[in-house]
């Protein structure tokens, strides 16, 4: 395997200024191991690797102007872009070409990046799944909805793409591929251009395999001053150890490995405290769930209606669950988070960052379904920052994932913190 793939975007950033490396050579790179990969992992949706060329070669033939230029990029496919399909995961939107790109990818493209094309998604951004199987184990769930996106980043197709959470979907496939994944505060990344869900929960992130990557996408992509990340802490971080109500839900290896990570942090000098979370926040796992289905049901009304089986059975009973939910059953549960996030806060003052699970287990069995966001949900709808990074392998030898919270918009501080845990605590699991 060329190991060109495996450096980082901002690495390649670096090589590419300098004149090490050419925007061409790390595209051809990339592309071959998408060709050699793609059958067995099924990342992406729309790839065209003539364009993604010639993509390069006119990056080459610029200066650098951008931290960026010249690195490739995936795209979750329910952003829209001007010059590639994007079908949101459904055939009702086969071949659909939006007219203009949206928000972020025009930040991409500012910054000097190579759109390298689509990556799969679940349908709509929510469950019914697609083709993409997980690299560790293509018999095993990548996760979703953010599939192709994590896929491919573990697979070394990209080092860097776009996917989404509206309940677990970027946290949730960074654990099972082993990668990072970045959901940041909520609204900090411009949402417009994406094909809405849940717009009160969904937000915009990133997957990585290098914690300086995040840190640079905040730069492209941020709507706030933004302090670059270039190194782990350099100071001892305050860690919340906080296993959440939904512990019992975890199975052995998630507990187990959580456990572990907790030990590896205390032998490394961290200050820990427990952390419990008071009886209201176990209702926000319902309160979010409620509001995604809600949401959903307004937001998809014209697909919902149109004739034929043209959605899958899955979405549609969820569509159909969330038109019959209350207006003030969605007004009792948007209050609810307003109570919690005042909580939270308050919890958050002795401690830097939380240390939470990141799914129930390893990446389960089939293609069927991508796993269960409940690990997810509770920080989702406070719409505070989080990182999940890899912390070992569970009896599958699939990879399993920590989750860091950080406070509402601390982003930047959470991305050193997470970074200062992982080199102390990480087991990474990338794909050879």
């Amino acid at each position: 395997m060329d190991d060109l793939i495996r450096i980082g975007a901002s690495e390649a950033a670096r090589r590419i200024a300098n004149g090490k490396l050419t925007s061409v050579r790390y595209t051809e790179a990339l592309l071959a191991r998408i060709a050699e990969r793609e059958p067995v992992v099924g990342a992406w949706i729309h790839l065209d690797p003539d364009a993604a060329l010639a993509q390069a070669r006119a990056a080459d033939r610029r200066a650098p102007a951008g931290p960026l230029h010249g690195v490739p990029v995936g795209l979750k496919d329910i952003i829209d872009t001007a010059d590639m399909p994007t079908g949101y995961g459904s055939p009702i939107y086969a071949g659909h070409r939006p007219g203009r790109d949206a928000r972020s990818v025009a930040q991409l493209r500012a910054a000097g990046a190579v759109i390298l094309g689509k990556t799969v998604t679940a349908e709509f951004a929510t469950y019914h799944p697609g083709k993409t199987a997980n690299p560790h184990n293509p018999a095993h769930t990548p996760g979703g909805s953010s599939s192709g996106s994590a896929a491919a980043v573990a697979d070394f197709h990209t080092p860097l793409s776009l996917g989404t959470q509206t309940a677990g979907s970027i946290i949730r496939p960074a654990s099972f591929n082993g990668i990072l994944g970045y959901k940041p505060t909520f609204d900090d990344f411009d949402y417009g251009g994406l094909h809405a869900l849940a717009p009160s929960l969904d937000t915009l992130g990133v997957f990585a395999r290098d914690f300086e990557d995040l840190s640079l996408s905040r730069q492209v992509l941020s709507r706030r001053p933004v302090r670059a990340v270039a190194a782990p802490a350099a100071f001892v971080p305050r860690i919340g150890v906080c296993r959440t109500p939904m512990w019992p839900k975890g199975d052995a290896d998630m507990q187990q490995a959580y456990e572990r990570t907790v030990e590896r942090l205390a032998s490394a000098g961290a200050e820990l405290a427990k952390i419990e979370l008071p009886a209201d926040f176990k209702a926000l796992i319902d309160a979010q769930t409620l509001i995604f289905m809600a949401e959903g049901a307004r937001h998809l009304e014209r697909e919902w209606r149109e004739p034929g089986a043209l959605l899958s059975p899955e979405l549609r009973d969820l569509l159909e669950r969330g038109r019959a939910c209350s207006e003030s059953a969605v007004a009792a549960a948007h209050a609810l988070a307003l109570r919690c996030r005042a909580q939270l806060a308050d919890l958050m003052r002795p401690v830097d960052v939380l240390l939470v699970p990141s799914s129930v287990g390893e990446a389960p069995a089939g293609l069927y379904a991508t796993g269960d966001p409940v690990f997810s949900r509770i920080w989702t709808h406070l719409h505070v920052p989080c990182i999940t990074y890899p912390i070992g392998l569970g009896d599958q030898q699939l990879p399993l994932g920590a989750q860091v919270v950080g406070a509402h918009r601390d982003d930047d501080r959470l991305i050193e913190i997470a970074w200062w845990m992982a080199e102390r605590s990480a087991k990474w699991t990338f794909v050879a």
